[in-house]
């Protein structure tokens, strides 16, 4: 089993990175093999609703140009995926908005590919709109049927300069029970 997870956020260790590695510890401790994504530095651009993925129907998008197959690739490879970003204007970045548009209609595209992998959100915030983002996040989880996990907590943590979140006790407590239960539905699935 794997999971892989994709930090959105321009920042590559930043808070968003920080926190999905709280997550990513306790799979492994479950025996769950683990890959983090960067997409700082890396460009996504939007889907342009050309539907050639109903035409070639080969689990990639057209846009060759920049990352996005890649991490679709990595996707579908997967067992379990955790999508991550920072809280921009009470939403996600718009590299994780083009990777979830493109990703999404490639797998519409073919079959509901995702279908019944475990998917979790993570998002960082200073201050407020960090529902709304988890909301964006878990919306293409479920229009792409996959399963997501709870933990104790909505899967959020506070801080805005590098490595705040890492003094926000309950943030993290949240993201270590979320790996946990991540690790737990992989394990009953998969048997």
């Amino acid at each position: 089993m794997k999971v892989i997870a994709i930090n959105g956020s321009p920042r590559a260790e930043g808070n968003t990175a920080q926190l999905i590695r709280y997550v990513l510890e306790e799979i492994e401790k479950a025996g769950i093999e683990t890959e983090m994504i960067q997409l700082a530095g890396k460009t996504i651009r939007g889907c342009i609703a050309c539907y050639r993925c109903f035409d070639h129907r080969n689990q990639r998008c057209s846009i060759q140009n920049d990352a996005a197959n890649l991490c679709i690739q990595k996707m579908i490879e997967a067992d379990g995926i955790i999508l991550g970003t920072p809280t921009y204007f009470a939403d996600i970045t718009a590299e994780m908005k083009g990777l979830i548009d493109r990703a999404g209609m490639v797998a519409g595209a073919n079959d509901q590919m995702f279908q019944r992998k475990v998917g979790a959100a993570v998002v960082a915030v200073r201050r407020a709109g960090a529902i709304h983002a988890l909301d964006s996040i878990n919306h293409f989880f479920l229009a792409r049927e996959m399963i997501i996990p709870g933990s104790s907590y909505w899967n959020i943590g506070f801080g805005r300069d590098i490595g705040e979140v890492t003094s926000d006790e309950e943030g993290i407590q949240t993201m270590r029970v979320l790996g946990q239960n991540l690790a737990w539905l992989l394990k009953k699935i998969h048997g």
